[in-house]
């Protein structure tokens, strides 16, 4: 995370994500360090991250792995200090838990919804 990034949070104190000063706008920055294509008002970002929520983070991702395969996985930890996801058992129990660090930001080409 940036020094210079405004912290955007629901009134529960539960960050959203972040805009990111730029010219005369900013850039939204969601939880996952992805920025936004294009700079927007103070107004259009703070709705945009309000809009946006946090839901995501529960949807179902792929996972490149180092062989260029794609792995499914669910996100378990997100923070500024890295992310943490976790291959998707489909809630088996007694299923071997295997976790894979990525850092902060991440990005696309390496994790990716699916669908």
């Amino acid at each position: 995370m940036r020094s210079d990034w405004i912290t955007h949070r629901r009134p529960d104190g539960e960050v959203l994500g972040w805009m990111e000063p730029h010219g005369d706008g900013f850039v939204v920055v969601d939880l996952l360090g992805r920025r936004s294509a294009e700079a927007v008002d103070w107004l259009t970002a703070e709705e945009t991250l309000e809009e946006r929520g946090i839901g995501y983070l529960a949807d179902m991702y792929e996972l490149r792995l180092d062989d260029g395969s794609w792995l499914r996985v669910r996100i378990a930890e997100v923070s500024t200090s890295g992310i943490r996801v976790k291959k998707d058992d489909w809630g088996a129990v007694g299923a071997p838990q295997l976790f894979y660090d990525l850092a902060f930001p991440v990005d696309e080409a390496v994790l990716r919804p699916l669908g």
